[in-house]
């Protein structure tokens, strides 16, 4: 990619509609082999936009799912105790072993389980993994500390066989979805881009690309709907991956067009909390439809 119009072209080629500005943030990532740091609320296509560079780039996508209580171990690598008690309950049926050669074979990466870091700083065919780190917000500090020392050298370290090092720097990818700030000296090693839900206009082209097979009045309507939605006092406010399913969920019902009947039978497609859904109940979904029909008018 040697240009930012080669990135959007690129990434409209897996699908992926996006603005210059998030463009340029990944032509320079990509360019300056810097970390991208994305952030914003959940659904606005943080996730889905490292699977877009590694399919437009042809390289492997290592994704590493960040939950609360992960730590460097568990990120890294860890030791296949299971084969490694079959090779000592195996050598002392022949008679024991010595116990130093022993042990040298069992700490080997013949008993490796590799975990997405240490994946990521080997050779991949095709160039670098793009290697995303998905929700670091809700991991801790302490993984965080970790996470910065490897990003700076691009190696981890395992005890028993040593640094190992990438022969290429990866790709590298993380997600926040803003539950807790990250550390300021994670977002200093990386170039950042706030997600922000689409307009109008781009959520159009969004669903376009994502969901051609639906109608353009269809379409227009879900938009509409869902940005009008956004606007409502709600304690998850749908993104764009709500705006994709809820409109395959009617291409699925055959729905020509949308009604407060639909909206009902359908709601759970774009709001996932039993407190936002009532507040939809009855007359309101009638309500915000009328407005958005009304503001297509004019």
């Amino acid at each position: 990619m040697q240009s930012i119009d080669d990135v959007q072209t690129a990434l409209a080629a897996q699908h992926y509609v996006c603005g210059r500005p998030l463009a340029t943030v990944v032509f320079l990532a990509l360019r300056l082999g810097r970390p991208l740091f994305l952030e914003g609320e959940a659904g606005t296509g943080k996730t889905e936009i490292a699977k877009a560079i590694a399919a437009a780039l042809g390289r492997r996508l290592i994704r590493l799912q960040c939950y609360e209580g992960l730590d460097a171990a568990s990120a890294v690598y860890e030791w296949n105790f299971a084969e490694q008690m079959i090779a000592i309950r195996a050598a002392e049926a022949a008679g024991g072993a010595d116990r130093d050669a022993l042990r040298s074979e069992l700490f080997t990466e013949d008993y490796l389980i590799e975990r997405p870091l240490l994946q990521a700083m080997r050779a991949q065919p095709g160039g670098a993994p793009v290697l995303l780190i998905d929700e670091i917000d809700r991991t801790d500090e302490p993984f965080e500390a970790f996470l910065l020392e490897a990003l700076s050298d691009f190696q981890v370290t395992i005890p028993e066989l040593g640094t190992i090092a990438a022969p290429e720097p990866p790709i590298v990818i993380l997600t926040s979805n803003r539950t807790r700030e990250v550390h300021d000296a994670l977002k200093r090693r990386c170039l950042y881009h706030w997600v922000d839900y689409p307009t109008h206009a781009r959520e159009m082209e969004i669903l376009n690309a994502r969901a051609p097979e639906a109608a353009e009045t269809l379409s227009r309507e879900v938009v509409a709907f869902v940005q009008a939605l956004r606007t409502e006092d709600l304690f998850k406010r749908p993104g764009v991956a709500e705006t994709i399913d809820w409109a395959k969920c009617l291409l699925a019902l055959d729905v020509l067009e949308l009604s407060p009947e639909v909206i009902a039978d359908t709601i759970g497609a774009i709001l996932k909390y039993q407190d936002d859904i009532q507040k939809l109940q009855g007359s309101e979904a009638k309500r915000i439809l009328d407005e958005v029909r009304a503001e297509a008018v004019a």
